[in-house]
C-alpha cells in the first residue's frame, strides 16, 4: 500500500492520509485496522539539513522524532524516537518528523550528526503505526527545500517539479518491481 498526506501532496497511486503525526498516525491505523496491508510505502516531499541536494529522492526505512530543544539540553523524552525496519541504521538516511518545519539552519549540525539529514512532517508517525502491526515500511521522499529562513518560500516554488519527479520515480521503481 502507498500512501501520501494529501492536500497539495496527492498521488493517483497512492491513499491519502493526513497531514502531521496525529493525522497521519490515526488515519494510516485506521487503515490498518479495516485492511492489514502486506507493506506500507509513504511518498512525499522533504525539507534538507543541507547535505541532500533540492530534487534528490531518498528512500528511508528510518525515521526518528527529535526536537531542536533536545539539543540544547532544554528538553528529553522518555519514548524510543528512533524506528527503524532494518538492523544497521548506518547506511539509512535518517527522517526526522514533527510537526513544526525548521527555519534555522544553525540546528543543521546537531542533525546530521546523528546521521538525520531530512524532514518530513508524518514519516515517523509512518513507521510507529508500521511497526505496531508488525507492517513493513519505508518511505520514498524528494527534497524541496533546505530547513533555513525560505523553506516555505523554496517548497512553495520547487513543489509542482518535485511532485512530478516523485511521481516518475515512483512509478519506475513500480515496474522495476513488477
Amino acid at each position: 500500500m502507498i500512501v501520501c498526506a494529501g492536500k497539495s501532496e496527492q498521488f493517483e497511486f497512492a491513499q491519502p492520509i493526513g497531514i502531521g503525526m496525529v493525522e497521519a498516525a490515526m488515519n494510516l491505523a485506521r487503515i490498518c485496522e479495516k485492511k492489514k496491508p502486506d507493506h506500507i510505502v509513504f511518498v512525499g516531499t522533504a525539507g534538507s539539513y543541507g547535505e541532500k541536494e533540492i530534487f534528490e529522492i531518498i528512500e528511508s526505512r528510518t525515521a526518528a522524532n527529535v526536537e531542536q530543544s533536545f539539543f540544547s539540553g532544554d528538553s528529553y523524552t522518555p519514548i524510543d524516537n528512533v524506528i527503524s525496519a532494518v538492523k544497521d541504521v548506518s547506511r539509512e538516511t535518517i527522517v526526522n518528523s514533527s510537526n513544526y518545519i525548521t527555519t534555522n539552519r544553525n540546528v543543521w549540525q546537531h542533525y546530521t550528526a546523528q546521521n538525520i539529514h531530512i524532514e518530513n512532517m508524518e514519516f515517523f508517525a509512518v513507521m510507529k503505526v508500521a511497526q505496531m502491526y508488525g507492517i513493513p515500511a519505508a518511505g520514498i521522499l524528494i527534497v524541496t527545500n533546505y530547513c533555513d529562513e525560505n523553506a516555505h518560500e523554496d517548497f512553495k516554488k520547487n513543489h509542482a517539479e518535485a511532485m512530478h519527479r516523485l511521481t516518475s520515480y515512483v512509478k519506475a521503481r513500480a515496474e522495476e518491481q513488477k
